[in-house]
């Protein structure tokens, strides 16, 4: 009789760990969600936003480069754009180091001077 009695304890406890692996897993999953909806899919749609932004430029631009360059895209390459930061100095940069357009700049409210 004891002996009945330790096996279903035995297997009482065997089932309560079974139930708390279940709801470990719940949560680890639960915990990747959210970590995909509020870190992970917002970065990837402004990604989506700056490579559609950079494949419509064309010549005529204007534009600021990452590194606070402002100038007028000249010629478009491959991955190079050829721009013009004054009359007749012209620079081939990476099409990748372009940050935003003029217009965009004036649209956020930047003092911009040129």
């Amino acid at each position: 009789m004891l002996n009945t009695i330790l096996l279903d304890a035995a297997a009482g406890a065997d089932a309560s760990a079974a139930g708390s692996g279940w709801s470990s897993m719940i949560m680890i999953i639960a915990l990747i969600a959210i970590f995909y909806f509020f870190m992970i899919a917002p970065q990837q749609k402004k990604q989506k936003k700056i490579n559609a932004f950079r494949d419509s430029l064309k010549n005529g631009d204007k534009v600021m480069t990452a590194g606070g360059i402002y100038g007028r895209i000249r010629d478009i390459k491959d991955n190079a754009v050829i721009l013009e930061i004054a009359d007749g100095v012209r620079i081939k940069i990476d099409k990748n180091s372009i940050y935003q357009s003029m217009q965009d700049v004036a649209e956020t409210g930047a003092d911009v001077k040129k």
